[in-house]
């Protein structure tokens, strides 16, 4: 196609794909290149962003979501018609006519019509009540009906229902149900062992899921009542969300003579050009390679395709990889590759964990050389990292089930991401490669995540990206001999580790002299508790003396965690889960007098929901008074030791367990790092503490204490891993010293002993040679920097109990010494519970 000028271009349809077609033209245009370039919307508002349009109702407004607003088309010379749909186009005089009237003359053709909500014909689809879910204006409406209506449904388990769905619950609808006629949830993208597990995910959250149900019938007067279903059962409802599936908007095509699919679609070829040669189709309405591509990615892409050809470039759209990953109301899911494929074509492994609601599978070829695909629930961290893996065909590791349940051995499985060829393809929205990327970085100097997405866009779609170009962006600038330092804040032109070293060596006790002497600016909501975790690393004074109370997170602000409803939650610490029965007999009447929720948890502890903030000294007082003290839950410290009952009572113990758990509590206890800390003591290799779970576990031998570090559960548990065997307990303690206190001096904010590690040069190697070999002459500083830590410290809700001025801070209203009216409770099990809000 010849290089254009004083070309006219006219685009029909104003959505997602429209509008980036319109920025590649205008980005890629030469200087000499004269373009004329008309879009004509349906719609009544610029474009936005559908991707993230279930974010309108958990508060994001539709500026917000606006993809440009109506001064960049002007600035940038685009005649823009809104609320105007094409009628009409004449393929002989090359003439468009809108709804209005508007008669527009084009050389090219540009159809990005885009698609409609897919509504089946079942009686009663036309009651008030019933709804689509794909526009603004459809959210607008069902917001406004959902004030009204108590039982809400969702027809359709696919990636739009579920997040219809999710609009249900921010809604605050009493009943969120989600209805679908396939045996599984999300049956395009997952397989039934992953579609159990998000099910249970999304049960837990409160929806309610319908499988293989056939609505045969919306019943009702003018309003909806309910489904009547093909096995005669029925659904009480009030109102309905249509979600399933989608129908390219192919009419206008069609009443054009443009080849059209009789399933639907404008069929095009390698260049997206229709039975029309100056016609193109973009995005949802297009056919392209027998298939229509509902996801965001291959819209911009063909977006690019056009863009290039018609300004004398040359390019065609291949058939597009559909991997994806997304969170579907606070899960992550994703697939990649060929997610379905069957042994005996490939190996599959699998993991699953209920507890923890994780499931990964990953298909391996036979010779267990390759990726195929895989699918991830749950936990979708590695995505990146096997979507790449997977499309360029590297070589895997001997124990390819390192690749989703990590390495064992103390390196991390593959050879990261600078492995990756340059054509490697990284953030699919905007088609940037890993070899851009590294251009960017290398050439232009552009060294941040927001100088890349200004450059070339790269994390500006969907964001699934961004942590691996983070990645790539390091990596690059290591390559080329620059210092990476990842710096707190605009305020601190400093990494943490640069921080604590500069406050330590100054003595700077409160935030005004950190920033005043090493900042600038007021601080930032980034800055703030980072220096008030360094503080009490370094002091171990009260956090809420001084000026320190302010600049703590919010759970810290108050020594306890702030819970659904408005109150809080208090959890007295307990050594090792021993407890004596008369100091559980106070934890008893404590709750009985201030009504409060109980209920044991994982760390052997016994967590009280349900205070008001006026009464957090009181419980605190009566607690204290019974040998109790705060257990830190709401810190980033040490939580818990859990411990076995060891050789004291148990017939396979070796040593006695408890003991040594409870020194260890009571040794690191109000140890403040940059995140919580975790640990167990089992007494025997049975290891029913679960200490390689834990930042820092023991376990019992015949011969002393093995040692276990950098491990942790949650939603992406890890084994810890083996630092020393056989040392008896002066040795593991100051090996325990030396390990803590050299994590709070190098760790980046908020990070986990376990990534910490996963991010250390030379892994378990180096760490055991710092801790154990003492290779770098640090092993005595970092012995006495934490003992002056466990020297000075004091029980923060004592503090509070015996200072009235702190203790005046525990007041929901500083006028009236009165509880939050606004809190209320309803009974669960003959206790109390939050109501939910509204």
């Amino acid at each position: 196609m010849n290089t254009i000028s004083n070309t006219h271009i006219v685009v029909i349809g104003n959505g997602m794909v429209g509008y980036k077609f319109c920025e590649k033209l205008l980005a890629k245009k030469k200087s000499d290149q004269q373009i004329t370039l008309t879009v004509f919307g349906e719609e009544p508002r610029v474009a936005y962003d559908r991707v993230h349009l279930s974010e309108y109702f958990a508060g994001k407004t539709a500026d917000e979501l606006t993809l440009a607003c109506a001064d960049w088309y002007a600035d940038n010379g685009i005649r823009l018609f809104l609320s105007d749909p094409v009628v009409d186009i004449d393929r002989e005089e090359k003439l468009v006519r809108s709804h209005h009237g508007h008669i527009v003359y084009y050389d090219y053709l540009i159809m990005a019509t885009g698609s409609g909500a897919f509504v089946p014909s079942i009686p009663g689809v036309e009651k008030d009540g019933v709804f689509v879910y794909r526009t603004i204006e459809d959210l607008e409406l069902i917001q406004s009906y959902a004030r009204k209506a108590k039982k809400g449904a969702v027809l359709g388990g696919g990636l739009l229902g579920l997040e219809a769905a999710k609009a249900l619950l921010d809604l605050g609808l009493q009943e969120a149900h989600v209805v679908e006629f396939a045996s599984r949830l999300m049956p395009r993208q997952i397989d039934d062992a992953g579609s159990r597990i998000l099910q249970n995910q999304l049960e837990s959250l409160g929806l309610q899921i319908h499988l293989a149900k056939s609505t045969q019938e919306i019943v009702g007067g003018d309003c909806i009542e309910g489904m009547q279903f093909s096995d005669n059962s029925l659904l009480d409802v009030d109102m309905l969300v249509i979600s399933a599936g989608i129908r390219p908007r192919d009419e206008l095509a069609k009443i054009a003579g443009l080849e059209t699919h009789p399933r639907g679609g404008i069929v095009v070829n390698n260049q997206l050009q229709t039975s029309d040669p100056n016609i193109f189709a973009i995005g949802e309405c297009a056919l392209a390679h027998h298939m229509i591509y509902g996801l965001i990615a291959p819209g911009y892409e063909m977006a690019e395709v056009v863009a290039t050809l018609l300004l004398g470039g040359d390019k065609e759209f291949l058939p597009y990889d559909m991997s994806t990953k997304l969170k579907l109301i606070g899960t992550d899911v994703a697939s990649f590759g060929d997610p379905f494929i069957q042994e005996p074509a490939c190996k599959t492994i699998r993991y699953e964990n209920k507890a923890k609601g994780v499931y990964k599978r990953i298909n391996v070829s036979q010779d267990g050389k390759t990726l195929l695909g895989g699918i991830l629930v749950g936990d979708a961290e590695q995505y990146n990292m096997l979507l790449q893996t997977c499309k360029s065909k590297t070589i895997l590791p001997p124990d390819s089930e390192d690749l989703i349940l990590g390495s064992r051995g103390g390196e991390e499985a593959g050879a990261g991401v600078m492995s990756f060829p340059d054509d490697a393809l990284i953030c699919s929205c905007e088609a940037v490669t890993k070899g851009m990327i590294c251009h960017e970085v290398s050439e232009k100097g552009n060294h941040t995540m927001d100088a890349l997405k200004k450059s070339c866009k790269a994390g500006t779609g969907c964001g699934g990206c961004v942590p691996m170009v983070k990645d790539i962006i390091s990596g690059a600038m290591k390559q080329n001999g620059i210092y990476v330092r990842n710096v707190v804040c605009e305020h601190f032109d400093y990494s943490r580790q640069e921080l604590l070293d500069l406050v330590k060596m100054n003595g700077a006790k409160t935030y005004g002299a950190v920033l005043n002497e090493f900042g600038k600016g007021d601080g930032c909501e980034v800055c703030k508790p980072l220096v008030a975790s360094l503080l009490a690393s370094l002091w171990n004074e009260n956090i809420l003396q001084k000026d320190r109370a302010t600049i703590q997170d919010s759970n810290d602000r108050f020594l306890a965690n702030i819970q659904k409803g408005g109150t809080y939650s208090v959890v007295p610490r307990i050594p090792g889960g021993e407890i004596t029965p008369e100091k559980l007999i106070i934890i008893g009447q404590v709750a009985q007098q201030y009504n409060l929720y109980t209920k044991i948890t994982g760390g052997q502890r016994i967590d009280l929901f349900g205070a008001h903030l006026n009464d957090l000294p009181d419980i605190w007082e009566k607690l204290i008074n019974a040998g109790f003290e705060s257990g830190h839950a709401y810190g980033k410290s040490l939580r818990t030791v859990k411990s076995c009952v060891g050789s004291t009572w148990c017939r396979f113990g070796v040593q006695d367990s408890v003991t040594f758990a409870i020194e260890v509590e009571d040794r690191y206890k109000g140890l403040r790092s940059p995140h919580k800390l975790k640990s167990a003591v089992s007494g025997c290799v049975r290891e029913c503490a679960e200490a390689q779970s834990k930042d820092f576990g023991i376990i019992a031998t015949e011969k002393g204490w093995n040692l276990y570090v950098c491990g942790n559960g949650g939603s992406k548990p890890q084994h810890a891993q083996l630092l020393a065997t056989d040392v008896d307990k002066e040795t593991c303690l100051k090996l325990i010293d030396r390990f803590l206190m050299f994590y709070i001096k190098t760790a980046d904010p908020l990070t986990r002993t376990a990534t910490w590690l996963n991010k250390m040069e030379g892994g378990m190697s180096y760490l055991r040679a710092v801790i154990v070999d003492d290779v770098l002459g640090i092993a005595a500083e970092l012995e006495q920097d934490i003992q002056q830590l466990i020297d000075v410290y004091q029980c923060e809700w004592k503090e509070v109990v015996q200072n009235p001025e702190l203790r005046k801070r525990f007041s929901h209203f500083v006028n009236a010494p009165v509880k939050d009216p606004s809190v209320t409770f309803e009974t669960m099990r003959d206790q109390k519970r939050a109501k939910e809000w509204a």
